[in-house]
């Protein structure tokens, strides 16, 4: 009878024990939470996908390989700023380690959580930081010097027309960094003894209207880049085109949507460093202390089928000059 009872003792405690292995188990191969980026992205996956692809190759040269050491969690605005602030409010619950993104809502959501920022146009003026040396806070990242760049720019444009009298210059009224840089153009322009008429827009709709307003009042348009009136860069070409206005940008994909011209920093480059930035703060580096980086690669391109429907005669030089030209 003891005999009978020791056995059945021993059985319990065996099958407890069996029941607890796989729980055992379970918890030696639950995985260790992965450092978390969360990518804020101002447009679409399918706008920014070689960014996206030249940011994360970066990360991998770099040891960090997504969904192996790394997550990154995707969230996109899709052109909407009314967006920016909820996907930023998002990140902070999630808990993610760093943010990237290029627009100043992340800022607004958290103190706390390291945010790196890609390619602001005016990362002081626009109030990402405190200076490019020293940020402050828990923000770094990279400038596109949207701001600083508007006199070469003007001075390209003039390359191309020389008897410029009449400037107008359209921007995003709802985007700091865009205000700020049509107040550059503006002011340069004037030093010029250039005519300045401004176009300030807050929506997709308003642009049409704009054009309207500015029949006969302008020989040449200068567009401040933002979300805005890059989702809609198909339509600004269009009206310009229509209204026989040369048209200076600082983003290439205006060009390559038939835009004149552009100068502006090289995306690309901008957004592999970003990697590198990244790399810094996982590592245990804090974003006050590391600078703001400025370009080192700049891209002058000019599309020559919208020189030719312009009546346009681009000056050899200039396309000597320039890093790509679209015939």
């Amino acid at each position: 009878m003891q005999f009978d009872q020791l056995k059945r003792r021993d059985f319990i405690t065996l099958l407890g024990g069996a029941a607890a292995w796989p729980l055992a188990a379970r918890a030696q191969q639950q995985p260790a939470k992965l450092p978390t980026i969360g990518f804020l992205g101002a447009a679409t996956p399918a706008t920014w996908s070689v960014f996206i692809a030249a940011f994360v190759r970066r990360l991998r040269e770099l040891g960090w390989i997504e969904g192996r050491t790394i997550a990154i969690e995707y969230r996109w605005a899709e052109g909407r700023n009314e967006r920016y602030a909820d996907i930023a409010a998002e990140f902070v619950r999630l808990k993610v380690d760093v943010i990237v993104t290029s627009v100043l809502a992340a800022k607004q959501a958290t103190s706390l959580i390291p945010i790196v920022f890609a390619a602001a146009a005016d990362p002081v003026g626009g109030g990402f930081v405190a200076s490019l040396v020293q940020p402050g806070g828990n923000v770094t990242g990279l400038s596109a010097q949207f701001t600083d760049l508007a006199g070469k720019r003007l001075e390209l444009l003039r390359e191309i027309v020389p008897s410029l009298r009449q400037l107008a210059i359209m921007a995003n009224a709802g985007y700091p960094a865009a205000v700020l840089e049509m107040a550059e153009v503006q002011a340069t322009a004037r030093t010029l003894g250039l005519e300045v008429t401004t176009l300030g827009i807050r929506r997709a709709e308003d642009i049409a209207p704009a054009f309207e307003a500015l029949k006969g009042r302008a020989e040449a348009l200068y567009v401040c880049s933002d979300i805005l009136t890059t989702t809609n860069r198909v339509r600004v070409n269009t009206l310009a085109l229509t209204a026989r206005l040369p048209m200076m940008y600082g983003v290439r994909e205006y060009v390559e949507a038939g835009g004149l011209m552009s100068y502006g920093p090289n995306f690309l480059d901008l957004w592999r460093r970003t990697g590198d930035l990244v790399d810094k703060i996982l590592r245990g580096a804090k974003p006050a202390e590391i600078p703001v980086e400025q370009p080192t690669k700049f891209d002058l391109v000019i599309n020559l089928t919208t020189a030719k429907a312009l009546g346009l005669e681009v000056p050899p030089m200039l396309i000597a000059r320039a890093d790509e030209v679209i015939e």
